[in-house]
């Protein structure tokens, strides 16, 4: 059963449809949205918060919420630090606010940065930092050590930092999703899917949380950029939030066997894969498997001579410049994981028998 069919067991848009609930809600969204997601943080990640404070805006997307957050605190003039690789909206959105993106590198295998890298990129024009953890592309979560650097160095630099979290439930490794929110509230815009957290990507629900100054300033945005987002889905996503443990704790288990299966046929094919903790993401490293094309040549090469579509990471770096890495997407049947496995096994041999095979569905 896919994880959002649960949810019309449940309640259903359509059942809010019916019965009337089709006028405009308040801009920061239905009460029992908002309060569905404070309960569900503080049942999944034990975040304490006020119910009388004004510290959750529903928007229209994660999207939505990341373009509200940083026009909320950067403008002409002002600078965003970013993390390269980094999901590829960020610096436009940035761009888009009149601020300039300020880049930090991420170093393999493990894609952190230290305190040092971070530090050296503010400067006197910083506004905030924004973080993604887990991360896409790369599937890593920031260490304890590189979240305790950014609450650190944004108390002494009064920066605000925004925390792209969408990914925070699709856990695959060991260790747990760790939110800055947790540690500083004061000054962390923590942003939530509903699109990742039940599988249903397509209905554009998310939501921003934190403290209730920096809420205000996100929600004047919210208003011009959607103003709301549709009440039928808001009633459904609240229902979906208040889906007991076990729900996300299988959906979670799913995805740790599809990036098992995976992984398990590639490394067996002699792929050399690099670790992964979140999201949906397996990365390959196309040099140390042998492979000495780069990312983007091999991407098309792949598609051409074997019908299997990856990511360059090249496609999420600012500069564009190929790398040695591609990145793969689990989320998706056994038969689908099987067949791109053994067709980039097959690759990874030499391409052999693979040239007249037509796409996987």
């Amino acid at each position: 059963m896919q994880p959002g069919t649960t949810i019309f067991e449940h309640m259903s848009g359509l059942e809010a449809i019916v019965h009337g609930n089709n006028q405009y809600p308040s801009m920061w969204g239905l009460p029992e949205l908002r309060e569905a997601v404070m309960n569900f943080y503080e049942r999944r990640q034990g975040v304490t918060l006020d119910p009388d404070q004004d510290v959750v805006v529903i928007t229209s997307g994660a999207t939505e919420a990341l373009a509200a957050s940083i026009m909320a605190v950067a403008g002409p003039g002002d600078e965003v630090i970013l993390f390269a690789p980094a999901y590829d909206a960020y610096a436009p959105l940035v761009r888009r606010a009149g601020a300039r993106p300020v880049w930090v590198a991420l170093q393999p295998p493990d894609w952190q940065a230290s305190g040092e890298a971070i530090a050296a990129a503010i400067t006197p024009a910083t506004r905030a930092i924004l973080l993604n953890t887990p991360h896409n592309p790369t599937g890593a979560i920031a260490s304890p050590a590189m979240i305790a650097a950014i609450i650190d160095l944004a108390r002494q630099h009064d920066l605000v930092i925004i925390s792209d979290e969408v990914w925070e439930e699709v856990l695959t490794g060991g260790a747990p999703h760790v939110s800055p929110f947790g540690m500083a509230a004061d000054r962390t815009i923590k942003i939530g899917s509903a699109g990742k957290l039940l599988a249903l990507t397509g209905w554009k629900v998310g939501w921003v949380l934190t403290d209730a100054a920096l809420a205000e300033r996100v929600a004047k945005v919210h208003q011009y950029l959607t103003f709301t987002t549709p009440p039928p889905l808001q009633v459904a996503v609240a229902a979906g939030l208040a889906l007991p443990d076990t729900w996300f704790d299988a959906a979670r288990a799913r995805f740790v066997t599809a990036r098992d299966r995976l992984a398990g046929a590639l490394t067996a094919g002699g792929w050399a894969l690099l670790p992964t903790q979140g999201s949906y993401f397996l990365m390959a490293d196309l040099a140390a498997s042998g492979i000495a094309m780069g990312d983007r040549s091999f991407c098309e090469a792949a598609v051409r001579s074997a019908g299997v579509a990856a990511i360059p990471l090249s496609a999420f770096m600012p500069d564009g410049a190929e790398t040695p890495f591609i990145r793969l997407c689990f989320a998706k049947s056994d038969a689908v994981l099987d067949a791109g496995a053994a067709r980039l096994n097959a690759a990874l041999a030499g391409w052999e028998g693979l040239h007249q095979s037509p796409p996987i569905a």
